[in-house]
């Protein structure tokens, strides 16, 4: 990658790893394809043969693998948001619901020509938020109860930004796009783990037992013969090959998730210009943002996953936040206050002022042009025990208008 100098820079490399990271995926399928044809050809004299017919066969095998991708494609297509909203329990939400949430989206999108995404919420305490969607003019967001009231509307306009920034950049629809490849992949242990289990692998020519013609000494072919050790060993280089892909597989979408959210940091900053306000609500965020109930796949979408950071830099679905902030310092010239206690709830706002209407004990606001001028007034000293009326500015023009108009005097 080249060296980041800036946001722009630091932008841009995540994009380009992100790209060769994707394009890893099908050649993994295909390294799957080889190691399962390696196994339909455990039945080869010696290995070279078995090689020769594992490649003969290589193509039948990717285009199964295409197949079966293409059908796991179409079926995350069209009942992906249902899954995620039934598994998580997120409840939609309407401008009439909560104004505040809305207004803030609302204020975003606007800002940035976008298209308002729909938005749900969970009622959890924990604070945690994701976006889902496999188009951009299908996106959702998804906030919890606790985010709400523990962020400002400064730190909430920043995690709706960093979210708006995954829908903007289809990480929904990469996710996704990973989760059937490695589910695929994942699919040939389970092929493995049948076929051996059934003991329908040949090895050496053995086939069966009824197959097995006695020799001059009445035994059958011994167990040690060249075809059958040739057989053992296309197996073992099959089931490598098998394992192999599926540990990478993982690998990458891990790799392709912790990406993403330094992508989706960065591009928070470029909404919003404020990375102080992203770090601030990284840093409540990482207080509580444990939501249990959700499942793995879910959990791995969430804005903050605590979980996700262990297992080391290769097995992590999320960088951990010190380094996701010490991103927002170096390449965006954010403030670090370091870490932060836990805040009081923000306060709701008043209903009559949720819908818009100005409560009945206190008139609605004129307008600015309609107030007294301060005193005293700037430039002017004030006058001892003398109180000089000031009227408004509306006072003004209307004094000037009921002026007759006075005429020039005629040139001589």
């Amino acid at each position: 990658m080249f060296k980041a100098i800036g946001l722009s820079t630091h932008v841009w490399n995540n994009f380009i790893r992100s790209a060769l990271l994707l394009a890893g995926f099908p050649v993994l399928l295909v390294l799957l394809s080889f190691g399962l044809s390696m196994l339909f050809s455990a039945g080869s004299q010696t290995v070279g043969e078995g090689f020769v017919t594992a490649w003969q066969q290589l193509p039948s095998f990717v285009g199964g693998a295409v197949v079966v991708s293409l059908i796991w494609f179409a079926i995350a297509w069209v009942a992906n948001q249902r899954i995620i909203d039934a598994v998580s329990g997120a409840r939609l939400v309407s401008r009439e619901s909560d104004r505040r949430l809305w207004d803030l989206m609302e204020t975003l999108c606007i800002s940035r020509g976008e298209t308002m995404p729909r938005l749900a919420m969970i009622e959890s305490p924990g604070r945690n938020a994701f976006a889902s969607g496999l188009d951009r003019q299908l996106g959702n967001i998804t906030v919890t109860r606790g985010l709400m009231e523990a962020l400002d509307d400064r730190e909430l306009s920043a995690v709706l930004a960093h979210e708006l920034t995954h829908i903007r950049n289809g990480d929904a629809r990469l996710a996704v796009i990973a989760a059937v490849f490695t589910g695929v992949i994942t699919l040939g242990f389970d092929l493995l783990h049948g076929r051996i289990g059934r003991g329908g692998i040949a090895m050496g020519g053995g086939g069966t037992s009824g197959s097995s013609t006695p020799s001059s000494s009445g035994g059958s072919r011994s167990k040690g013969s060249p075809g059958n050790n040739a057989g053992a060993i296309i197996i073992i280089i099959g089931v490598a090959i098998i394992i192999l892909a599926g540990v990478l597989s993982l690998a990458l979408r891990s790799a392709l998730s912790r990406n993403r959210e330094f992508l989706a940091d960065a591009g928070a900053v470029q909404i919003t210009g404020d990375a102080d306000g992203m770090i601030l609500a990284l840093r409540k965020v990482a207080i509580q943002p444990d939501l249990p109930g959700l499942p793995g796949q879910v959990q791995a979408m969430l804005l903050e996953h605590p979980q996700g950071t262990k297992g080391g830099s290769i097995w992590a679905t999320h960088p951990p936040i010190e380094d996701r902030i010490s991103a927002l310092v170096k390449f965006a010239g954010g403030r670090d206050p370091g870490l932060v206690e836990a805040a009081p709830p923000v306060a709701q706002a008043d209903p009559a002022e949720a819908t818009g209407t100005p409560s009945p004990e206190a008139p609605a606001p004129g307008p600015p042009w309609d107030h007294a001028l301060p005193q005293p007034i700037p430039g002017v000293p004030p006058i001892p025990g003398v109180t000089l009326p000031i009227p408004s500015f509306s006072d003004e023009v209307a004094a000037m208008r009921s002026k007759p108009n006075q005429s020039r005097p005629p040139e001589a």
